[in-house]
């Protein structure tokens, strides 16, 4: 998926320049922040902090990159609306292989050009973050295992979605033995 970067100079900030660099393991750390996602149209988050881990191992035909990713980001809770912190962390292994010619070799290998002496890695860190979000935006579990939801947003919700008064209609007694394992959360 490519999105369409509002100003280019900033993305050179999350650039790893390996020419020059030894053969062996090198550590980068990169920081992502409010004005990180404000560059990504429709992105999922607007607010944030994370940190990001970069090993980088080069090898004279390739070089592995694993990446680390922690921190938390603003979302919108999905029962009742408001927002709150999601902790979020995320591991995962890319290849960079050199080539003029691109082969599709699966989706954790990135080809450039021999020349180049850089890679950005703006992208990447963007889709890890975005990979790290849970599907279910909710409330974390407290302590005492009970979500932190606006309770009188929820009543409201409750009230407007649910009929007063519900007719008695005959139902499948087998629907009626699945609707006890409905969603507990």
């Amino acid at each position: 998926m490519q999105h369409f970067f509002r100003n280019v100079s900033w993305k050179t900030k999350y650039n790893i320049e390996f020419k020059g660099l030894k053969e062996g393991l090198h550590d980068f750390d990169f920081e992502v922040d409010n004005k990180f996602f404000e560059h990504f149209d429709e992105s999922p988050v607007e607010i944030g902090k994370v940190l990001v881990n970069v090993e980088l191992e080069k090898r004279s035909t390739f070089m592995k990159l694993i990446f680390d990713l922690k921190g938390e980001v603003e979302l919108n809770c999905d029962r009742c609306l408001d927002n709150y912190n999601q902790v979020i962390s995320h591991k995962a292994e890319m290849f960079v292989k050199f080539g003029e010619e691109k082969e599709d070799e699966g989706d954790n290998i990135i080809w450039i050009n021999p020349e180049e002496h850089f890679i950005n890695l703006t992208q990447i860190i963007y889709e890890f973050v975005s990979l790290s979000i849970p599907l279910r935006h909710v409330h974390p579990k407290n302590k005492d295992g009970k979500r932190a939801c606006n309770k009188e947003m929820l009543k409201k919700l409750k009230k407007y979605t649910r009929p007063e008064k519900e007719e008695k209609t005959e139902t499948d007694p087998r629907w009626d033995a699945l609707k006890k394992f409905g969603n507990n959360n």
